[in-house]
């Protein structure tokens, strides 16, 4: 009896010790399911004024490039200081002169033919004049009457010959001194004192430095975004587009302010651009700090177009497929809504049309995405460190 009964208070107790650790023990609580739903990066639509701008290059050009050509022949006995390569001069200086010997020799022959001129008609007319009053009263010739009229016809014509042959030796002689056509700088040079120049023969180059010109390719779809066309006629405000020239120089980056001034006017048909003229007065006049813009420059441009407002500058990794974005609305959940585009530039893409300020939408693409699905938003802010998920709760 014993026997059985000692195994069965074991067990009793065995189970009593159980129950006893069983309701003392804890609880166990229900974790609700996680959520799965892809996590993508948000940007809050936010309209703007913007100033639509076209970027491009070109090469600074100066305004007139001509050859210097003296206009008389001779020996160079004295030349300018500015007549180096790179040496400014301004219009009406002298640049060089030419021996003036043989021109002032010419000068006074020329003076000496117009008196002998001078002469002669005095007595063709006096000879003329005898024969017109012997003719009234019968005294004379027919012949020796028309040969007066002659003598005095060739006098005359003498005369207008000499003078046009004084104009010549002084204006000769004047052309002597070779002057500046233009505020300018030498592009380069080929004459010294004593060197024999020839009429008609180029001696240098010369450039104006008035003001310098740019010329700036752009695409055909960019002149709706500038207020001209290609007549080179300006619209609009009457103002002239404005354009700021960028350039690596003298160690470091410099810019200079200039305008549109005109359109070549033709398309090129293979590239499909069009070439802009911009001009910037005085180039060489500058702060001590701020470089000269020199002829033969690259230089970069951007130029300013229309102010365009209530617009969205757009990431453009917004804009999915078929030109449409993922629109996350209060339920967190997404909506595809197409856009309209504008233009885009590099990494911003402007939209005029397609979703309202203050709409979430989403950055990242979705795998299999479809309308309705839930995603969690964060910010790119958050991404970057920069924001706590409860800030960019919806």
């Amino acid at each position: 009896m014993r026997r059985v009964i000692l195994p069965i208070a074991i067990l009793a107790v065995g189970f009593l010790i159980a129950g006893a650790i069983i309701a003392t023990g804890p609880q166990l609580q229900q974790q609700p399911q996680p959520d799965n739903s892809p996590l993508v990066r948000t940007w809050i639509a936010t309209p703007q004024t913007v100033q639509i701008t076209t970027r491009t290059h070109g090469t600074v050009l100066p305004r007139t490039e001509s050859d210097l050509i003296p206009e008389v022949s001779g020996r160079v006995i004295e030349m300018s200081d500015a007549m180096v390569s790179g040496g400014f001069f301004q219009a009406g200086d002298i640049l060089f002169q030419i021996d003036r010997l043989d021109y002032e020799v010419a000068l006074e022959q020329a003076k000496a033919a117009l008196a002998s001129a001078t002469s002669e008609l005095s007595i063709a007319r006096r000879g003329h004049a005898r024969q017109q009053d012997l003719a009234r009263r019968q005294s004379t010739s027919e012949s020796l009457k028309d040969d007066a009229l002659n003598r005095l016809r060739i006098a005359e014509a003498s005369l207008r010959e000499a003078r046009a042959r004084l104009q010549r030796a002084e204006r000769d002689l004047d052309r002597t001194t070779v002057r500046a056509p233009y505020d300018g700088r030498v592009r380069s040079e080929r004459v010294d004192v004593g060197q024999f120049v020839n009429r008609g023969t180029s001696v240098a180059q010369l450039y104006a430095t008035d003001y310098a010109e740019v010329r700036l390719p752009v695409h055909d779809e960019e002149l709706k975004f500038l207020d001209l066309q290609l007549n080179g006629l300006n619209l609009g405000s009457g103002r002239p587009p404005e354009v700021i020239l960028t350039a690596e120089f003298a160690g470091g980056t410099h810019t200079w302010q200039g305008n549109i001034v005109r359109t070549e006017g033709e398309i090129d048909p293979q590239t499909r651009m069009i070439t802009l003229v911009a001009r910037v007065d005085a180039p060489y006049e500058t702060e001590a700090d701020q470089p000269p813009l020199a002829v033969g420059l690259f230089v970069g441009a951007e130029i300013l177009g229309q102010q365009v407002h209530d617009i969205f500058v757009v990431p453009r990794a917004a804009i999915q497929a078929n030109d449409q974005v993922y629109v996350i609305n209060e339920g967190l959940t997404i909506e595809f809504r197409d856009v309209n585009i504008l233009r885009e530039v590099e990494e911003d893409v402007y939209v005029t049309a397609g979703f309202v300020a203050g709409e979430l939408i989403s950055l990242s693409t979705i795998n299999n995405a479809v309308e309705g699905m839930k995603v969690r938003p964060v910010s790119q802010s958050l991404v970057d460190g920069t924001q706590t998920p409860e800030d960019d709760q919806t």
